[in-house]
């Protein structure tokens, strides 16, 4: 009976499956949120279960006034340090975490299937926290950042790099790897002014950055690359 449940030899199914790691993500992040959402309607976790998604604000989201401190104190306590790979996974709304999921899906599934599981999670967690640090120093607003945008970002950077390096072994403009980035900021920027907003964009520019750059040694014989060119220069 399973038999013919089973593909033929050589045949590739139709869609491939998620990485594992990908799934993963995925579902940290709308699990995180379906909590926050049915605790906010009463159905899960008693009274106290309304401000669930502001607690969480308060204990993991990046702060920059936070970081100020430890920056000013050299002081540097695991409960604020962790706000760097926390606030990721904590959002504004349901729609903010879909959103991010969604960018999860379509680019850690890319990113993973080339990178690798683990060089895939490295470019999400250290694109996030390059995002953090560079809103820390570059904006140093006292509003908070959360959201999984920054660490997206960085997928969004992994993904630009491998169109980059597939368009220069034909030739084509490796400028056009950067459309997708600049489509994307482009919206940002509209949205800004007309809509307002708050300078997190410092820090999704930031993690794109990051995961661009991560990329080069990451990917596929890229840290081997990185090391020929140090020993010929």
């Amino acid at each position: 009976m399973s038999s013919q449940h089973t593909p033929p030899e050589g045949v590739q199914p139709a869609v491939n499956p998620l990485p594992p790691v990908v799934a993963a993500l995925f579902l940290v992040i709308m699990g995180i949120e379906i909590a926050f959402f049915l605790g906010s309607r009463g159905l899960i976790g008693g009274p106290q279960a309304v401000g669930w998604r502001l607690a969480a604000i308060q204990k993991y989201a990046f702060s920059a006034d936070i970081f100020d401190w430890m920056l000013i104190n050299g002081r540097w306590p695991f409960e604020h340090v962790m706000r760097f790979v926390t606030y990721p996974f904590v959002h504004a709304s349901f729609t903010h975490a879909l959103f991010v999921g969604v960018f999860v899906l379509a680019m850690g599934k890319m990113v993973a299937e080339v990178f690798g599981s683990v060089a895939m999670l490295v470019v999400f967690i250290v694109s996030g926290a390059g995002g953090a640090l560079a809103y820390a120093l570059l904006v140093n607003s006292p509003i908070p950042l959360i959201g999984g945008f920054p660490a997206v970002y960085g997928l969004i950077g992994a993904f630009t790099y491998l169109l980059w390096r597939s368009l220069a072994t034909v030739g084509a403009n490796q400028t056009r790897a950067f459309t997708l980035i600049a489509f994307l900021m482009g919206i940002q920027l509209v949205f800004g002014l007309l809509f307002g907003g708050n300078k997190d964009w410092v820090a999704d520019l930031a993690g794109f950055a990051t995961g661009f750059g991560l990329s080069f040694f990451l990917s596929p014989g890229g840290w081997t690359r990185m090391r020929g060119k140090i020993r010929h220069d």
